[in-house]
């Protein structure tokens, strides 16, 4: 793919202008200036420069109060939440307040506009279909999205509106930033009228494309949805790293179409040689598309979200095309090798289980249910039920509920606490309990990231898993000459698949 050439404009000069002068000086100084990260003034300490790769402390005299009034009167009032700007500029300032609502510290970040960064996934931007980011804090996705108006209302001559709920894709002040294009930007008056702002722009201004940062609740969603429906293209981001994390989020999988256990009807249970209960799609997804930015040069591009979250539902994950940019600015595609992908229709399905939670709170369990994928439902009585799941305090009183399940030779499953997090750990336990300890979706994760470590030779984490399907994930690494280890706590400890087996 051809070279893509970037630059970078910062106005650098007027984020200085706001720093006290011995800071300025300080910084003018400094060799390194152009990859400044953020600049940290806190009362009574050293001031300090963050950096790329280190952290230099600006002098040896600490911030007084009047350096923090200085910067503050050169920026003028703070926002609702604690942040201000310079206009024109992508510089943010965010300020730290004592109990009495005095500002005490303040971080200084420098904004830049990257031109020519969508130039990896632009082919993708310009399809029309809505689109969404991911990635983890600092890879770039504001970036992206601030290029990506550029180009849409520049270069593809659409009406674009921005919804700036922070001002960081336009800046601060009344006129937006260049970066922007001739995109029109709408400001947020708090994060709390985002939705409100993202309908009102649909409503009032007519537009193509609108392009918004950071989705993060129902209502936002619910608007999203709302935009998708009226046949207006979205370029959003989102809370989490990857597709598959989104969809374990509950308040954010309505994106991807939402899950929900389906009952099928026999003949059609034995059409798909299932089961009679499964997990299945709940809607069409809000957006066409997912980016996820696994590094700034590094781009998994998912191009049909709904065949994706259907295959992940059914244990085979589809795999993603890939783009990497080079030191030199080439652009590799990796495409995935569909014929050899899992089978449409697999041979075997995690079975459902029903569970009745005996004074376990049934709210806190519906929600890990959805939070964690599991191939769980709620029972709504004893005789429905496939397990009980009970406090083990209460199992040792044998009230009259958990008597009957014992009479009907339920198993009883018993928690230590009515913690979500002990409710999570018992779900991610089920798949490994399943189809005589051999969870099929584990397994089918472990060789579709297989695949990849082979086809790529970069490392691949897997979803958090019970130890008996690491061990089985493990077992499939080892079968195919490839290195593995199991990272994070319980339990949302997983397995990261390595090129080569470590040397001993």
């Amino acid at each position: 793919m051809k070279q893509e050439h970037t630059h970078c404009t910062d106005n650098i000069e007027l984020l200085l202008a706001v720093l006290p002068p011995a800071v300025r000086t300080a910084l003018e100084r400094h060799p390194d200036l152009e990859t400044l990260v953020e600049v940290v003034l806190d009362l009574g300490r050293l001031p300090e420069a963050r950096f790329p790769d280190n952290t230099v402390w600006l002098g040896d005299v600490a911030v007084t109060r009047e350096d923090v009034a200085h910067a503050t009167a050169c920026l003028g009032a703070f926002t609702t939440d604690n942040r201000a700007g310079i206009e024109r500029t992508l510089h943010r300032i965010s300020a730290l307040r004592n109990r009495a609502g005095d500002v005490v510290g303040l971080t200084c970040r420098v904004g830049r506009a990257v031109f020519g960064t969508v130039e990896i996934v632009r082919d993708v931007i310009e399809s029309g279909k809505s689109t969404l980011l991911l990635g983890p804090p600092g890879v770039g996705k504001t970036t992206l999205l601030r290029e990506a108006a550029r180009v849409l209302a520049d270069e593809a001559g659409k009406r674009v509106i921005v919804v700036d709920t922070s001002n960081e894709i336009a800046g601060d002040g009344d006129i937006p930033h260049p970066g922007i294009g001739r995109a029109r930007r709408m400001q947020v008056r708090s994060p709390a009228r985002q939705h409100a702002v993202m309908i009102e722009a649909v409503e009032n201004h007519m537009p193509e494309v609108i392009v918004i940062d950071e989705i993060g609740t129902e209502a936002e969603a619910a608007a999203a949805r709302t935009i998708a429906e009226r046949g207006v293209q979205l370029v959003a981001t989102a809370h989490g790293h990857s597709l598959d994390n989104l969809l374990s989020n509950p308040t954010l999988a309505d994106l991807l179409g939402g899950i929900q256990p389906v009952t099928l009807g026999d003949e059609e249970a034995r059409r798909r040689n299932t089961q009679k209960t499964v997990l299945e799609r709940k809607q069409p997804p809000t957006f066409d598309l997912v980016i996820e930015i696994q590094a700034r040069d590094r781009f998994a591009i998912h191009d049909d979200v709904a065949a994706v979250v259907d295959a992940t539902l059914r244990g085979y994950p589809r795999a993603p095309e890939v783009r990497v940019r080079s030191e030199s600015g080439e652009i590799e595609i990796i495409r995935p090798d569909r014929e050899h992908e899992a089978p449409a229709v697999p041979t075997r399905r995690r079975k459902i289980l029903r569970i009745y939670p005996y004074a376990v709170s049934e709210e806190r369990l519906e929600r890990a249910i959805r939070s964690t994928a599991a191939p769980a439902t709620i029972a709504r009585s004893v005789k429905d039920a496939d397990l009980i799941l009970t406090l083990r305090t209460y199992a040792k009183r044998q009230p009259p509920k958990l008597r009957e399940a014992l009479a009907r030779d339920l198993p009883v499953h018993m928690l230590r606490s009515n913690s979500a997090a002990h409710i999570e750990s018992f779900l991610f336990g089920l798949s490994g309990e399943q189809n005589g300890g051999r969870d099929e979706a584990g397994a089918a994760e472990a060789e579709a990231a297989v695949r990849t470590v082979l086809a790529q030779g970069e490392a691949v984490e897997l979803s958090p898993q019970p130890p008996g399907t690491r061990r089985q994930q493990h077992e499939i690494a080892e079968r195919y000459g490839l290195s593995s280890e199991s990272r994070g706590r319980e339990p949302y400890r997983r397995v990261v698949l390595y090129p080569a087996r470590s040397a001993s």
